[in-house]
């Protein structure tokens, strides 16, 4: 577990706290979807050297407690998340299409 990071003259954690909402609110998130999009949280944040604090799935939201870099805005991490894990599950769940129609999640 991540307590600081340590710049040359700064000691920071930076804890954030989101919550991601599948489109209107449909209670999608359960079994292998749920399963799948946790690890593809925890593989984005490895990748992006970020910490996740704590990670609740619901059946029709996400909680994430990320801790992140001074560098990185959080509307930049709340990208690369959603972004990311909604591209891939699509592609590897079809049978959310028939509850999901268009781009999003």
């Amino acid at each position: 577990m991540l307590k600081h990071w340590h710049g040359s003259h700064t000691k920071t954690r930076i804890m954030t706290h989101y919550v991601f909402v599948p489109k209107y609110r449909r209670r999608v998130l359960r079994g292998k979807i749920a399963t799948r999009l946790k690890d593809l949280f925890y593989k984005a944040c490895e990748l992006n050297r970020w910490w996740i604090e704590e990670i609740k799935i619901l059946t029709d939201h996400v909680h994430v407690l990320i801790q992140i870099q001074p560098n990185k805005s959080t509307s930049e991490v709340a990208n690369i998340l959603k972004g990311g894990s909604s591209r891939i599950l699509r592609k590897e769940f079809s049978e959310l299409e028939e509850f999901l129609w268009g781009d999003s999640f």
